[in-house]
């Protein structure tokens, strides 16, 4: 649930830092903190609870600096408290981190006995007391971070920056997601896109076991094996205006009422008004040869395959099983060669769900990707995209994402009835027609039902809760 923000800029970064962190509130976190490098040196800003109470300390306590690294931390190894929080630091390298080191204590005891101190309770300690050692014994940051990665187990996205290297961030990705972005004489670095949003929307997604180099003109990366690769720079398609709450008092109210016109942006691209029939990218494969479905996801996109069940079995009448994605990736089930399996999720980075994705393939089976992110690990990795088109879901709980996940799968489920020949044309238009009514009569719910405005209240009061 952490986010990260990294800035090679040519301007003060402070203030640019805590805007993106902002941004990725909705994930969740217990602590605060930025560093940046201020003639040279590492300095650092931390506190705990919300980011409000880091802007005051940076508003005692300001920083300067044109480069810099952020990160809201949700506490797993040690107490929330300002120790802990991130960035990490020596006096040569500040580090923030998403997921988990899981041979860290194994690191901790290697480099205790070698004299080093730890002084959190964090197991990213263990990540910066390795590059620090790597770096006193002479190697340049390139290198010790290129070293330090092979002893490194688990899933993390790190971002790392170096005393003394006023133009160089070095971040690296394994099993959670990280994008780099592109400006005019600036680069960032992102746990989510839409942190970055405001500052541009040419945007680089590190790849599994990627590492880069990212400098003031631009990023070198490189993959698992250390070799230098090219990875497409993708133009997003999220903007800084998309985040705004409008007229609205929070985002959950916000969302609620923009299902109508998501869910009409959704059925445009897989539905043709003209012919009023589905329509969808070309497959891989033959829809009429599917005689067997798994759908694969966790939380409410869970659900949603839940419901889809039924219409794929009541209307296309194919076998449908539906599995929750961290079960079922350690269930380990055979899957016969040709089946299909479809992975939903609204941000294409859920952990579980990816890794249960490169189960499936392993099996032999062909790829459907759910997902409101088209530039995710899952969409790279699937043999079809079915885009969602939901928009940035700031709140908590799913609303937007959830109605339009559930419009694709029906979508998928008449032009799969289709191709089976289980439905008629009179039964495809009945059916069709009345997902084309969908939008309409959403709006007509929303604007009709007094209660909307206390329910949204009383789920973002929730959330602040918990």
């Amino acid at each position: 649930m952490c986010g990260i923000v990294g800035i090679v800029g040519r301007q003060e970064v402070a203030p640019l830092l805590i805007d993106g962190l902002k941004r990725l509130e909705y994930r969740g976190y217990d602590s605060a903190g930025i560093a940046t490098l201020v003639a040279g040196r590492i300095e650092r800003r931390r506190a705990e609870g919300k980011l409000v109470n880091l802007a005051k300390q940076l508003d005692s306590e300001p920083v300067t600096g044109r480069i810099g690294i952020g990160h809201t931390r949700w506490a797993t190894h040690g107490v929330p408290s300002v120790r802990n929080a991130h960035p990490i630091a020596t006096r040569r390298v500040a580090v923030v981190h998403n997921g988990i080191i899981e041979n860290f204590q194994e690191l901790k005891a290697e480099l205790t006995a070698a004299g080093h101190r730890f002084e959190t309770q964090t197991d990213t300690e263990a990540v910066t007391i390795l590059v620090t050692s790597l770096l006193e014994q002479g190697l340049a940051p390139r290198e010790a971070v290129a070293r330090a990665l092979r002893r490194l187990e688990g899933a993390f996205a790190l971002v790392m920056l170096f005393a003394g290297e006023a133009d160089l961030l070095i971040c690296a990705r394994r099993g959670s997601p990280l994008a780099v972005g592109f400006g005019e004489g600036e680069m960032y670095i992102g746990s989510d896109a839409l942190a970055l949003a405001p500052l541009t929307r040419r945007i680089v997604y590190l790849e599994e076991g990627d590492w880069a180099e990212v400098t003031a003109t631009g990023a070198v990366i490189h993959d698992a094996l250390d070799k230098i690769v090219e990875r497409p720079i993708r133009e997003t398609a999220l903007s800084g205006a998309l985040i705004g709450k409008g007229n609205h008092r929070h985002f959950m109210k916000k969302e609620i009422f923009e299902q109508p016109a998501v869910i009409g942006d959704t059925l445009q691209e897989h539905f043709n008004p003209a012919t009023r029939s589905v329509h969808l990218p070309e497959l891989p494969f033959d829809l009429a040869q599917v005689s067997r479905l798994s759908i694969i996801a966790c939380g409410t996109s869970f659900h949603a395959g839940l419901i889809a069940k039924y219409w794929f079995e009541q209307i296309a009448r194919v076998s449908c099983e539906v599995d929750i994605a961290s079960e079922f990736r350690y269930r380990a089930a055979d899957m016969p060669e040709g089946g299909v399996a479809i992975f939903i999720s609204q941000s294409g980075e859920t952990a579980d769900t990816l890794a249960a994705l490169r189960y499936a393939k392993s099996q032999r089976q062909r790829i459907i990707a759910v997902v409101n992110q088209p530039e995710s690990s899952i969409a790279r990795e699937s043999d079809v995209v079915l885009g969602t088109h939901a928009g940035p879901e700031i709140g908590v709980a799913s609303t937007k994402a959830f109605t339009t996940q559930l419009v694709v799968l029906a979508c998928l489920a008449i032009a799969l009835a289709r191709a089976r020949g289980k439905i008629d044309a009179a039964r495809e238009a009945a059916l069709s027609r009345a997902l084309t009514e969908v939008p309409a009569r959403a709006s007509e719910v929303l604007n009709h039902d007094e209660r909307i405005e206390e329910i949204a209240q009383d789920l973002a009061e929730a959330r602040d809760v918990l």
